[in-house]
């Protein structure tokens, strides 16, 4: 199957196509292929040519660019003011784009310190289903009546809308790293130290867990101050571990940021620092890390997606696949619930965003 390929650069383009394809597919940089593989009757919308930051003003700490932006792109602007998307978006250099990752609702170990995208993102703007274009929220933060339509767009996988402009609130970079990497005798006492950590005032910008027992702490702040934090660390676990510092720290985490993982599907799970034991015990030898206090997992699966399916569901569990071929992405439990389903229906009435006809 050939799908047709349309490539926007403007938003009322986009307006244009939703308006005359029966089906329309957005695709960024092709990143997560599971999610940007056109079904049958699909047109893919290549997003590519609806890219750019639009305004930036390092003092005010806002970002607004275009959805197909890549985050390289807006990463690299950011560190030349020493600031930073604090959700720490993965899969920068395979060229995941702004928009992709909010639709994809991803975020990075940096989640820990000061939350997921969801907490970051301000204002966007979107074609629906009937192909108008909508703008909700704005460049500041602040509480409004209604539908927060920015944050609805976080995790929605472009089924309420096509994205086409967004914004951010970005933070300051730490003027030093440190992390420290300690191993347990075993994923008992590993999980007990996070649990430990997690309900401490200890700030931590990452708090990992790598099976079967190693936690991996990551520290931010003056660089003076670091090492006695680091020593204070270790007292608190009553445990010491390996440093790293400089260069080799900035590299180690650099190379987690592709979620390479391992062979085979590519999967997000959203779940609770206390369903890993249950979890741990089913998933075998699959290569897998659990981030955010044990919040977040990512996980390499080379194996029947229906057996991962009917795992999830089993410990009321929802995935997403993010690398592999399947025609359902989203496994396990369905989080959409009634909620969901009519917000979908709200802003495309016609299924437009849908594989399938409604």
């Amino acid at each position: 199957m050939t799908a047709d390929v349309l490539y926007p650069t403007s938003p009322a383009e986009v307006q244009e196509a939703v308006r005359s394809q029966p089906r329309v597919l957005p695709r960024g940089g092709g990143s997560k292929p599971t999610l940007s593989t056109p079904r049958e009757g699909q047109a893919v919308l290549e997003m590519s040519g609806l890219s750019g930051v639009l305004e930036y003003d390092p003092g005010e700490y806002v970002l607004v660019a275009r959805a197909g932006t890549r985050l390289a792109e807006v990463e690299q602007l950011l560190a030349q003011n020493g600031q930073y998307l604090p959700f720490d978006p993965p899969l920068v250099e395979q060229g995941a784009t702004l928009g992709g990752t909010v639709a994809a609702g991803l975020s990075g170990p940096l989640r820990q310190r000061f939350g997921g995208v969801r907490d970051f993102i301000l204002g966007v703007q979107f074609v629906d289903g009937e192909g108008n274009l909508v703008r909700g929220g704005g460049k500041v933060v602040k509480n409004a009546a209604g539908f927060d339509l920015p944050k609805l767009m976080v995790g929605s996988l472009g089924r309420l809308g096509i994205l086409t402009e967004l914004a951010f609130k970005v933070f300051p970079f730490p003027k030093a790293t440190a992390t420290l990497r300690i191993t347990f005798p075993a994923l008992e006492a590993a999980l007990e130290a996070l649990y430990k950590l997690a309900g401490s005032p200890i700030e931590l910008y990452a708090l990992d867990l790598e099976p079967s027992a190693t936690l991996i702490l990551r520290l931010g702040g003056l660089p003076e101050a670091l090492s006695a934090r680091l020593e204070r660390l270790q007292l608190f676990l009553s445990r010491s571990g390996e440093v790293l510092q400089g260069e080799g720290e900035a590299l180690y985490w650099r190379s987690l940021n592709p979620l390479n993982l391992g062979e085979g599907y590519l999967v997000k799970v959203a779940l609770t620092a206390r369903q890993i034991p249950a979890l741990e015990k089913a998933l075998g030898g699959a290569p897998r890390r659990y981030m955010s206090a044990g919040n977040l997992l990512y996980m390499a699966w080379n194996n029947d997606l229906e057996r991962l399916d009917t795992l999830l569901k089993s410990e009321n569990l929802s995935g997403l696949v993010l690398k592999g071929t399947t025609p359902r992405p989203q496994i396990g439990i369905d989080l959409g619930q009634v909620m969901g389903h009519r917000v979908t229906a709200a802003l495309d009435p016609q299924g437009k965003f849908t594989a399938y006809h409604p």
